[in-house]
């Protein structure tokens, strides 16, 4: 005769290795506050509407309590045979407060009760993500105000296109970083729906209120369909997906960093804390933290793909593979949140090596465009500046030099429209200050940018 508390029905045990196979509560442990509060909530509901008695409600309410105490001391000792955090708590219960723990269970069944916990728990860590992203933000922000005219040189194609603010280009990620804090905090409409009070799928005849349970424990509303209450996996795909999307933030945010550390770049040294040496190379200074968070975004990924592919298949209302949609939500939770706290202390405190970068832009190319625009503002089709500019350029490759180094009779054999202010136009500095339309990388445009995104942190 098996000893689980659903095994009334059934005349033979699993054997210990199946258990092993089915059982959850290695990682579903994580639920433990989640499934107890919402026990608490259950039991109070129960008792309101006087489908338990009031002693019987108040001995179930005093034992959930002390047993939600010892598990934020982490006193509970969890059982494998007792498969899950639903049942190793029921268990827990019992064992305290005797026969009537096992009135808890009253009107609901773990597959309304495990929905519930995933809301609970998501609603409490999408709200800590935001905050984390907010502070990611945040350390953007501190940098680029110090470096609103230091220079970098602007790359498309990773070949250097045109001098722009490094301001500028760390803004560029505050507003990646800004739309995914508003993903995330949009998701929370979906996340803080309660489906406790479904049953397994087809609700109860116990007149429970649901309502009640819902205002208890913080949702905004209750599902309207009870097969979709419990085998909706929806909200966990939605957040899954807004973590993939914010992890390939940092992953690009990351390959920068890691590039700009480099000996072909130096644009950056990363702080001690966020670096790591070689074993046999004593020279190195490895980027490891920012590569780890490049690394981490594919098991992000990996996630949301493995929950996408339990639930193409899966009829209503809950089957066994459904257990699949825990170990991914919880690895991505800590990883989002690890990075995001490792990214912010990475921005906060790294040295950005202003000269390196205005060497970078002074060396190179990437003012050309300034000249043709020069030209166009004289009347030249643009097309045929492009062109006589392109020319020049040629001739400097070949002659090893930069535009800069032309003389002014060499530039007047490409075009008697060119005058002496080409010196000033084509420095760096004044290429970047002029570019002042709407969101461009001028100086007077940054700090607008600055601003904003100051006034949107709250700060």
């Amino acid at each position: 005769m098996t000893t689980k508390l659903w095994g009334g029905r059934f005349t033979k045990s699993t054997v210990e290795w199946v258990d092993e196979f089915g059982a959850s509560i290695s990682f579903d442990k994580e639920l433990v506050e989640e499934d107890i509060q919402g026990s608490i909530a259950h039991a109070t509901m129960l008792k309101a509407t006087g489908i338990l008695s009031d002693q019987e409600g108040t001995i179930i309410i005093e034992g959930l309590q002390d047993l939600l105490r010892e598990a934020k001391r982490g006193k509970l000792a969890y059982s494998e045979e007792n498969e899950d955090i639903h049942l190793n708590i029921e268990k827990f219960l019992i064992e305290r407060i005797g026969p009537v723990g096992g009135k808890l269970h009253t009107g609901r069944s773990r597959n309304d009760q495990v929905a519930t916990d995933m809301h609970l728990y998501l609603k409490k860590h999408v709200k800590k993500i935001v905050e984390l992203v907010k502070d990611m933000q945040l350390a953007i922000v501190e940098q680029a105000e110090q470096h609103v005219e230091t220079l970098i040189p602007g790359y498309t194609h990773l070949q250097r296109a045109q001098p722009i603010s490094f301001a500028h280009h760390l803004l560029a990620y505050y507003w990646m970083l800004d739309r995914d804090a508003n993903r995330l905090q949009e998701s929370l409409e979906r996340i803080n729906v309660s489906p406790l009070g479904a049953g397994a799928l087809a609700g109860t005849t116990f007149p429970i209120d649901r309502n009640l349970t819902a205002e208890m424990l913080g949702f905004s509303g209750i599902y309207n369909n009870s097969l979709d209450a419990v085998s909706d996996r929806d909200f966990i795909l939605e957040f899954l997906s807004n973590c993939s999307i914010l992890m390939m933030h940092m992953s690009r945010l990351a390959e920068e960093i890691i590039l700009w550390c480099s000996q072909e770049f130096q644009f950056i040294e990363l702080d001690d804390t966020f670096s790591t040496g070689s074993s046999i190379m004593p020279q190195k200074k490895n980027p490891d933290m920012a590569e780890l968070i490049r690394g981490k975004t594919g098991r992000v990924y990996g996630n949301l793909m493995a929950l996408l592919t339990v639930m193409k298949g899966t009829p209503l209302a809950y089957n066994k593979d459904m257990q699949e949609d825990k170990e991914g939500m919880f690895d991505t939770v800590h990883t989002v949140e690890g990075s995001l706290k490792i990214f912010a202390g990475m921005i906060r405190t790294m040295k950005v090596e202003k000269e390196n970068m205005a060497k970078a832009v002074s060396n190179d190319f990437s003012n050309a465009t300034e000249l043709a625009d020069y030209l166009a503002t004289k009347g030249m089709p643009f097309r045929e500046a492009h062109e006589i500019v392109g020319k020049l350029v040629l001739h400097c490759i070949e002659k090893q030099q930069f535009l800069l180094d032309l003389t002014l009779d060499e530039f007047k054999e490409a075009s008697v429209l060119i005058e002496e202010d080409i010196y000033i136009v084509l420095q760096p500095k004044t290429a970047v200050e002029r570019r002042i339309s709407e969101g461009g990388t001028g100086f007077s445009e940054v700090k607008k940018q600055v601003k904003i995104a100051k006034t949107r942190l709250g700060i």
